[in-house]
């Protein structure tokens, strides 16, 4: 990565993507998020990529916002300039990973705080440890808005009463806490992490990238769906998929095997 703060590596369809600012608790900065998304840019070229895992180097995921700079920020400081490290770095790495062409994954090994947190939330799928912790520190510690889509996320994982109290009263919530909101998929033991990341990968992996990302596609925009337009989406989706993947599926279920999906990821 240009940068060097972000490692990439590949190894059996499985991307992973290291934040690696351990010194910070991988807190971000613009060199980190633009290390990002070159690490996702790899993943959209590269088709022999079927999942991508996101995680953090040391005892963190990623503390937030580097707030070194921000410390200098005042009412006189123009907009433009306060805001232009989200739209030319922050917020071009977020949406690079909500739109990844193929299933994400975010390891969560320790902290996910502020902007960490939205990071952990715009994956697919959360695993985190029990030591580990989630906090939007945005309002009540930084006077600021969620950003980097957690106002997105927060209110379709966990609901609005308890989207609006992380955001407004900044509790650190615990990964069991998480995991009983269904704001992750899923807490385990700090030593079970790595076997649980596998064990969602092994099946990601062996997956239809396609169908995957249309499923991502069908569940975010269904919120804003009536239930008869859903149905319409979802005979969208099939009538590519079936197709595509149907046969190959039922045959492996009659033969009692794990079915053999290409690659393709439209």
């Amino acid at each position: 990565m240009p940068n060097g703060v972000v490692q990439f590596s590949q190894e059996d369809g499985v991307a992973t993507i290291t934040l690696n600012r351990p010194e910070s608790l991988n807190s971000m900065n613009d060199e980190l998020m633009q290390d990002v998304s070159s690490a996702l840019g790899v993943v959209q070229e590269d088709e022999s990529v079927r999942v991508t895992v996101i995680t953090g180097e040391g005892r963190g995921f990623c503390s937030g916002a580097d707030l070194n700079n921000a410390a200098e920020e005042t009412e006189e400081t123009d907009s433009n300039d306060s805001t232009a490290s989200m739209g030319d770095f922050f917020n071009p790495a977020l949406a690079a990973l909500h739109n990844c062409p193929v299933p994400t994954v975010a390891r969560v090994n320790g902290v996910a705080a502020g902007g960490g947190m939205g990071l952990a939330l715009a994956c697919d799928i959360t695993i985190a440890v029990k030591s580990s912790f989630f906090v939007a520190t945005f309002g009540p510690r930084l006077g600021i808005v969620p950003d980097l889509g957690s106002t997105w996320s927060l209110p379709r994982r966990a609901g609005r009463s308890r989207a609006m109290a992380m955001a407004m009263l900044g509790d650190r919530i615990s990964a069991e806490q998480a995991a009983e909101w269904g704001l992750i998929w899923k807490c385990v033991e700090d030593d079970q992490l790595d076997a649980e990341v596998t064990a969602a990968t092994d099946v990601l992996k062996r997956t239809s990238p396609d169908a995957m990302v249309r499923i991502r596609q069908s569940i975010d925009g269904a919120s804003t769906s009536g239930f008869v337009d859903q149905l319409a989406v979802e005979m969208e989706h099939q009538s590519v998929l079936i197709p595509r993947n149907m046969a190959e599926g039922a045959q492996a279920f009659l033969e009692k095997r794990d079915p053999k999906f290409d690659g393709r990821r439209n």
